[in-house]
């Protein structure tokens, strides 16, 4: 699977901005699943999962990965071609249907971070000592309002791939192997027409 797929054709877009394959999307993101899979975690009926896996894989968004036997029936294993999906310049002008794409592409990753968060150990939610500092966090939780011009923004989201990248490549250190755990990272960040958070008072 590539990290990242840019997506040369309008269907692309047109089929990402359908509820439920963007679902379906975030599911083979994660893992290869059958269509009896999807069937049984979006409680759909096999023939409309078909339907939707077809058209994702017409559309160069999935794959066939692999096929087993299990009872004389055989199952195909699909998955994501990609982590995740960017339009080429010859799309841009379809700005509505790459918005809705993108929002619906936002929005199950929002649902699957709640599912993620509800099957997560006790332990994740709990402190060893009390504090305000952030390093001694064990989970974190926060929403932030910032203004910022777009090229402070974009400057700031390179910074934090860079980072994530940082971090990745630390998780790969054999003499750290055992000590490790794993930890579930979800992030959002995109710009808004209103305040949800009231400005904070001006110090005097």
């Amino acid at each position: 699977m590539q990290p990242m797929m840019t997506l040369t054709e309008l269907n692309q877009l047109k089929s990402l901005s359908v509820p439920i394959r963007a679902e379906i999307m975030m599911y083979l993101i994660e893992k290869p699943l059958t269509g009896q899979m999807l069937s049984e975690l979006l409680n759909l009926s096999r023939p409309k999962v078909h339907y939707h896996l077809k058209e994702l894989e017409k559309n160069g968004l999935i794959e066939l990965v692999r096929t087993e036997e299990k009872g004389g029936i055989l199952q195909k294993f699909y998955q994501s071609v990609a982590r995740g999906f960017t339009p080429s310049t010859e799309l841009l002008p379809h700005a509505e249907i790459i918005s809705e794409s993108s929002r619906q592409i936002l929005y199950q990753m929002t649902e699957r971070t709640k599912s993620i968060i509800l099957s997560a150990p006790e332990e994740a939610f709990t402190s060893p000592v009390a504090s305000e500092s952030p390093e001694n966090w064990n989970h974190v939780g926060s929403m932030w309002q910032i203004s910022a011009t777009e090229e402070n923004y974009k400057e700031w989201i390179k910074k934090y791939f860079a980072l994530m990248e940082e971090l990745r490549i630390l998780s790969h250190e054999p003499k750290d192997a055992e000590a490790q755990r794993l930890y579930f990272f979800s992030t959002m960040a995109f710009a808004i027409d209103h305040p949800f958070l009231d400005a904070p008072e001006k110090e005097s």
